[in-house]
């Protein structure tokens, strides 16, 4: 199993990371990938992350599972404008993989109708890019090959459910971090 995790400067640090433990914890192989150009991506908070790739370098025809986008404001507004985000995307929803968004990032999902006629979460405030979605006020919401998570204090859940649906024993991984 592969997934990969879009970096942008002014993501959520707890998302990211938090997620990107929780995969690599499932046995996901789970890639960061910078949209920056440059490996060092700068989380909301100041911390310094380096991705494991360059969107540039990433063949998205070769075989993975799952796409992820952490929160952030400032991030998720920078992965909306990233086009070649947007064709992965939608080339990844369309193919029947996992998109998974959480916090301010189903604005992304939103705002390329993958949303539309589904039920979804997000951040506060948010709600308004979710084009199309019955808003659901959930921690997390899976509909179909999307998942979608409120904010921080739920990335456990969130990075949970991504491994529940690839069919992955998610509880022993919560088991393992005193969660159950």
């Amino acid at each position: 199993m592969k997934a990969f995790i879009f970096l942008a400067t002014g993501f959520e640090d707890v998302e990211a990371v938090g997620t990107i433990d929780i995969l690599r914890r499932g046995g996901i192989e789970t890639i960061t990938v910078s949209v920056t150009g440059d490996y060092s991506v700068t989380s909301v908070h100041g911390i310094h992350i380096m991705a494991d790739e360059l969107f540039e370098s990433i063949d998205f025809s070769d075989d993975y599972d799952a796409l992820v986008l952490p929160g952030g404001g400032p991030g998720s507004i920078l992965l909306n404008k990233h086009d070649g985000v947007r064709q992965a995307l939608v080339e990844a929803y369309q193919n029947g993989k996992l998109v998974a968004a959480i916090c301010a990032a189903p604005r992304v999902l939103g705002c390329l109708g993958l949303l539309s006629g589904k039920n979804a979460t997000c951040y506060p405030g948010i709600e308004p890019e979710l084009i199309g979605a019955t808003l659901c006020a959930k921690p997390v919401v899976v509909d179909q090959n999307i998942i979608t998570g409120q904010g921080p204090g739920f990335v456990f859940e969130f990075a949970l459910a991504i491994l529940t649906y690839l069919d992955l024993d998610a509880d022993q991984i919560a088991k393992d971090l005193l969660l159950l």
